[in-house]
């Protein structure tokens, strides 16, 4: 992997849901998550211009697997919107699962863009909800203020960083993703699958240095 690159005015740094449910003791961690945090902040500080992503579900969410009688974490339901993996409950408005890590140091963020909120539908992406139509409003921050090079980090990498990082290319962004500060769940090869979706796509996976 190559190096991120010189870092202009017109980049951003969107960190991709780095919260305590998605760490180690969290009900949904990911492998090892925790150990990206001192990896972002370091390249946070590098950045102008950060954005922090954060699921904020509603208690009883449709991606939750205890709100399907009878289905288990990581089964896959029919949505109008297509297929949805099944999760446990996570990231629950107001909780301390939903909280970012303890030791994020990003002072200088400038929004907190929340996601999954609709209770009837999931949100991986930051950019776009799980019927990939549905905008967050995050395209517009972006545009408004001229940012043109995106680079995400986070957790996890084989969902909402890949759902993001896709997104932001079709519309049109230059796409960066910073693989050695993310994490990956890994279901059913979904680490692999990522990133060869990048790689076709041209969304070159670099290192933090």
């Amino acid at each position: 992997m190559s190096e991120v690159p010189i870092i202009g005015e017109g980049d951003v740094l969107v960190v991709v849901d780095v919260q305590n449910d998605f760490c180690p003791g969290g009900a949904l961690a990911v492998p090892r998550g925790d150990e990206i945090v001192p990896t972002i902040n370091r390249l946070a500080a590098r950045f102008d211009n950060v954005v922090l992503t954060q699921d904020w579900h509603p208690p009883g969410h449709f991606s939750f697997a205890s709100s399907h009688p009878g289905k288990q974490p990581f089964e896959t339901v029919i949505a109008p919107y297509g297929p949805q993996t099944l999760w446990p409950d996570h990231c629950v408005q107001g909780t301390r699962g939903a909280a970012f890590h303890p030791a994020l140091d990003v002072p200088h963020a400038a929004l907190i863009l929340r996601k999954g909120m609709a209770r009837s539908i999931d949100s991986y992406s930051a950019l776009y909800e799980n019927d990939r139509t549905t905008p967050t409003g995050l395209v517009g921050y972006l545009r408004v203020r001229n940012w043109t090079r995106l680079f995400f980090a986070g957790l996890a990498f084989d969902f909402c960083v890949r759902f993001s990082a896709e997104d932001a290319q079709r519309e049109g962004f230059r796409v960066f993703v910073i693989e050695d500060a993310c994490r990956g769940i890994d279901i059913g090869g979904s680490v692999a699958a990522t990133r060869t979706s990048l790689a076709s796509l041209g969304i070159p996976c670099i290192a933090a240095a």
